[in-house]
């Protein structure tokens, strides 16, 4: 964990959190038709590979039409799992008044259903970031994903947990809710899960008729092919949202924090641990949509519920100021960040992942970060 008292004067903090409190201020001001105009081609493409990849498994007994129809498949539930359905139940687009993008009413195609996934995620994870035993997205229940999670045999297990969660994701982020280790430990009862629990038979359900019963069956004969495409299609889905989410929330010099630390936290404060408990991924314009500019997950923590197409520029002004308050800004290509994630996954597999000095960093690693404090000095 890190001392985010020790990181800028209380004086920096405030001017630190106007400075980013502007860049919103400037942002929602200029939402507009452009948002909406984005969104909506975004939803007709999705919808259009969809269509495509379904009229293309009627042709499955055909090797190249199949692989055709698996690869629409996967961008349409990249699509709308990535840059649609995560954005739009964020509320980015609340201010439309459109009923198709009210994020309370919105859902999916994902096993997750969406009530339960915007309290786990919009609620939890985006008011308590990579807070220990606040945040559940830290190890998802699963995996050992921080120095400061206490070590048990059980996390030998990591890097198949993690292939595991990888392969199965969708169904992970479904049970996340469920909050089985609470449970396991007393700290919550069976019975207080009834509603969580009746909205995931119900999307399950859902899912599981859509993807494996009813289009399966549409194509007759070719029903196994259609099945085995349809599964081919999630699965490249949940591996790149996976990989996507891990490398926004997980490489080596994001931090964590204690519950102690961010009581009575201020605005400026908060957006502070936003920027130490973020990283961001580089690419091009592809390669951003496709992630739901999620590769912006330092934007994205900052403000979750400004259109993410509008990180990209801005992100050169946060990292400006993360620069002159002489604060890291964590970027870098997919291969460097998935790297460094695996390399986490297996190090604390081990007790001799813990930190020993109660940091979630090396010292010789923390060395190498300038405070805002040193940044003044100079």
């Amino acid at each position: 964990m890190t001392g985010l008292q020790d990181r800028l004067t209380p004086q920096q903090v405030e001017e630190f959190g106007k400075e980013l409190d502007e860049i919103r201020q400037r942002i929602v001001a200029d939402l507009g038709k452009e948002d909406v105009d984005y969104i909506n081609k975004l939803i007709k493409t999705q919808r259009g590979l969809e269509i495509t990849g379904r009229g293309l498994m009627y042709l499955g007994f055909l090797p190249p039409a199949w692989l055709a129809a698996v690869g629409c498949l996967s961008l349409s539930k990249i699509l709308d799992n990535m840059e649609i359905g995560h954005n739009v139940m964020h509320g980015q687009y609340d201010w439309t008044r459109i009923p198709e993008l009210n994020s309370k009413t919105f859902e999916w195609d994902t096993a997750a259903p969406g009530d339960n996934w915007r309290h786990s995620h919009n609620y939890m994870h985006h008011t308590h970031t990579n807070v220990l035993d606040k945040d559940r997205d830290v190890g998802y229940g699963i995996l050992r994903i921080d120095p400061d999670q206490e070590w048990h045999p059980y996390y030998l297990g990591n890097p198949v947990y993690a292939v595991l969660l990888a392969i199965f994701f969708e169904w992970g982020v479904m049970l996340h809710d469920l909050e089985v280790d609470r449970i396991l430990k007393g700290e919550v009862t069976w019975a207080e899960k009834a509603e969580v629990r009746r909205r995931i038979r119900a999307k399950a359900a859902r899912q599981i008729g859509k993807d494996y019963v009813a289009f399966p069956l549409l194509t007759g004969p070719l029903a196994p092919l259609t099945l085995l495409g349809n599964a081919s299609a999630n699965v490249v889905r949940n591996l790149w949202a996976f990989a996507i989410i891990f490398c926004g929330h997980f490489p080596e010099d994001v931090e964590s924090f204690s519950e102690e630390e961010t009581q009575n936290e201020t605005r400026g404060q908060w957006y502070l641990r936003q920027i130490l408990g973020s990283a961001n991924i580089s690419g091009g314009k592809l390669f951003h949509i496709l992630s739901g500019n999620l590769s912006h997950q330092i934007e994205h923590h900052l403000f979750p519920d400004i259109p993410a197409r509008r990180y990209p520029q801005i992100a050169p002004e946060v990292r400006a100021i993360c620069e002159k308050y002489g604060l890291p800004y964590n970027t870098g290509p997919l291969r460097k960040q998935l790297g460094s994630v695996a390399k986490k996954i297996v190090k604390l597999a081990l007790p001799s992942g813990t930190s020993q000095s109660g940091t979630s960093r090396s010292e010789p690693e923390r060395a190498t970060v300038v405070t805002g404090k040193q940044a003044a000095a100079a």
